[in-house]
């Protein structure tokens, strides 16, 4: 590949804007292209451009050879070839050959970005090399970017995944959205610093950390002001299965009860929990996005001056066996430890944030329903306080990889995906008597989706989504149309989320089951649902408060 076919173009970086589904940062170079031009790895600097060294030189951008991949990951293949290491002194040979021209070739791009050399990762490659594999994405992305003979296990993968994708053909059409605006994106640090001398490039990196140290001053002097005022600003961050969700927001108290008031308020699609389900593990691109969106929020905490930050982690990081990879990356960001909550404590939170800017009913009992990516939490209380929750394995990315597979789904399908909702709720009754609440309230993505489809809304509209009470003829209407309808007439929808398109199914499965269910254990008494905007990021920042 010649120079000019490395360096990202504007073009370039707008296409992995929209094949990522987020702004694409500190892309360098292209490491590999389709057939037809358009990117399929991405490769990246040594150190990002906020500082953090970042070993993984190669990522997969492209979504039909990264779902790929992970098909070969869920069928047990890092395992397989793990082992494979351990008994093929030849095979162990040719893969550390592999781990040294990673680290050379790294330094080599490290020089010519004007990064220069990054003694933090020295010797660290990526994907698992030099003796195991833990994850194929990157050997793939090696091997693309490297040509075939230097990592065999990246060669043996692009084979193996030949029945999906071959070099030799186009699979661009369809595969990512681009209809839709692209994501507002940064550009690459490659751009940025094209052309400058090695003064000019030691001059911004001075720039950067006078910035960050100004930022430190501010937040410091925020502090000193907040506690004069006997008020604090703080940062909560909400990171689940589908999505990682900032509030920032100064918290005041009225009688001694907390209230809230928004500063910045900010929701990105992460996809966490992509292929959780079937791997147990985080996937590499999707840990990506969590600390791009991390980077973003470091920043909006600084400039802000929020003087305490939690950072609240559910139900995809919970799951994980590689959960430590996600909660180091976290800490080198946001400077906090990424708190992985039980069940229990997601319930609590959700309670508290949903019913925090409700009005309440003397003596009723409100179950608050939090639909999420990987875990749902059913959670009974009244003003005074939680008195039964259940946290289940059951989200709308969870049910969309393990039942939803077609485009639109099938009966066969939906049925199956709809008894295994009412068997969790079956499995909720012990713990949580769904049949003595009063009122019915739901939160987060799903929920407030279906409500804006339910009153055809023009475009998203937090004000009227927030505290709609719709009678469940209304929601099986909405849910039912959202649930049979194609990705593609989902996406025109113009209040939908395009992080949401390929989960709002399953999610509106879930949601039109729970209700239809609630109205039954209550003989009618539930007859609507009210829904709320305010959920656990809300209860997140409530808790951070003093």
């Amino acid at each position: 590949m010649t120079q000019q076919q490395l360096t990202p173009t504007s073009e370039d970086l707008e296409t992995l804007s929209r094949q990522l589904g987020r702004p694409a940062r500190d892309v360098v170079e292209i490491g590999a292209r389709c057939v037809c031009g358009n990117p399929l790895v991405a490769t990246t600097a040594p150190r990002l451009s906020n500082g953090i060294p970042f070993p993984t030189t190669y990522y997969l951008t492209h979504p039909v050879i990264t779902a790929a991949v992970s098909r070969l990951e869920a069928a047990g293949v890092m395992n397989e070839m793990t082992e494979r290491l351990e008994q093929d002194a030849g095979l162990a040979a040719r893969y550390r050959e592999a781990h040294e021209a990673y680290l050379q070739v790294r330094d080599e791009i490290g020089a010519r970005t004007g990064v220069g050399p990054v003694p933090e990762i020295d010797g660290v490659s990526a994907g698992g090399m030099p003796t195991r594999v833990k994850c194929l994405h990157v050997l793939v992305g090696h091997s693309l970017a490297a040509g075939p003979g230097v990592n065999p296990l990246g060669d043996e993968a692009i084979e193996r995944i030949s029945p999906w994708w071959t070099r030799e053909r186009c699979y661009c059409e369809g595969a990512w959205d681009t209809a839709g605006a692209v994501p507002s994106r940064d550009l690459s640090r490659h751009t940025k610093t094209q052309g400058l001398s090695a003064g000019d490039l030691e001059a911004k990196r001075a720039a950067r950390r006078e910035a960050g140290e100004a930022a430190a001053a501010t937040e410091q002097q925020g502090e000193t002001v907040q506690e004069q005022t006997q008020g604090m600003r703080v940062a909560a961050v909400d990171c689940g299965t589908n999505s990682i969700r900032l509030l920032i927001a100064d918290v005041t108290y009225e009688d001694g009860v907390p209230k809230l008031t928004d500063v910045v308020r900010l929701m990105r699609v992460n996809r966490l929990g992509q292929g959780v389900d079937a791997t147990g593990r985080l996937a590499p691109e999707a840990l990506e996005r969590t600390f791009a969106a991390a980077d973003e929020y470091a920043a909006l905490i600084r400039k802000h001056g929020a003087a305490r930050t939690r950072f609240v982690a559910t139900s995809a990081s919970r799951d994980a066996e590689n959960r430590q990879e996600f909660v180091d990356g976290i800490r080198a960001r946001l400077g906090v430890e990424p708190e992985v909550i039980t069940g229990d404590e997601e319930a609590a939170l959700s309670f508290a944030g949903a019913t925090s800017v409700l009005a309440g009913r003397n003596g009723s009992k409100t179950l608050v329903v939090d639909l999420g990516g990987g875990s749902t939490e059913f959670v009974l209380g009244t003003s005074e306080g939680v008195q039964a929750a259940k946290s289940t394995d059951m989200g709308c990315v969870r049910f969309t990889e393990r039942h939803l597979v077609s485009d639109p789904p099938t009966e066969a399908e939906i049925a199956i995906a709809r008894g295994e909702v009412l068997d969790i709720i079956a499995q909720v009754l012990p713990t949580v008597p769904l049949a003595d609440a009063d009122r019915l309230v739901g939160v987060a993505g799903t929920v407030t989706t279906v409500t804006a489809h339910a009153l055809r809304l023009a475009e998203y509209n937090a004000e009227a989504i927030h505290g709609a009470d719709l009678d469940i003829a209304r929601i099986d209407q909405a849910a039912g149309e959202l649930l049979h309808m194609d990705r593609s007439t989902r996406a025109a929808l113009p209040y939908m989320h395009p992080g949401r398109v390929d989960v709002i199914g399953a999610g509106a499965l879930i949601w039109q089951t729970i209700v239809d269910r609630v109205a039954e254990l209550t003989d009618g008494r539930v007859s609507s649902a009210i829904t709320s905007e305010h959920d656990i990021l809300d209860g997140i920042a409530l808790s951070a408060a003093p």
